[in-house]
């Protein structure tokens, strides 16, 4: 799946509730859509400049949406979804934030998004609402916009 859009990116977070998944963390199954919501404020509150690192953690959850009990590739997949839409360092923080991150060069981000990923797994913070991200998916999309060709 390619997103063309932060219209198709948000109606795939909002279909992310009512889904669970308790993979990796231990606990007790959590909606994707909050812990997404939950892991992104926690982000905004520790790095409030990082833009792109906030939007890892929000579209960190779609893989296990796309590719229920793949708990080995759906950070994969969720990467790959959403390089198109969000650009590389996006996809590259999703991509690594399970595994593999002690060795890539963005290690210190990566590793703030993994605290803040096993952090909102109990965190019950009040993270607010999606809709309140689209402007954030918005401005990190205009960033990675592909150049339009006339013709």
């Amino acid at each position: 799946m390619e997103l063309r859009s932060v219209e198709e990116l948000m109606d795939l977070l909002h279909a992310c509730r009512g889904s669970r998944n308790s993979a990796g963390h231990g606990g007790p199954p959590v909606d994707l859509h909050d812990h997404a919501l939950q892991t992104a404020a926690l982000l905004r509150r520790s790095r409030p400049a990082d833009k792109e690192l906030q939007v890892a953690g929000l579209v960190h959850v779609i893989g296990q949406l796309l590719r229920p009990g793949d708990v080995a590739g759906h950070a994969d997949h969720a990467a790959d979804t959403v390089c198109p839409l969000l650009g590389e360092r996006v996809s590259r923080l999703v991509r690594l934030h399970k595994d593999g991150w002690e060795d890539d060069p963005v290690m210190e981000d990566v590793q703030t998004l993994r605290q803040a990923d096993e952090a909102s797994w109990a965190s019950g913070l009040d993270a607010g609402v999606l809709e309140d991200w689209r402007t954030v998916l918005e401005l990190v999309a205009a960033r990675h916009a592909r150049p339009r060709t006339v013709g």
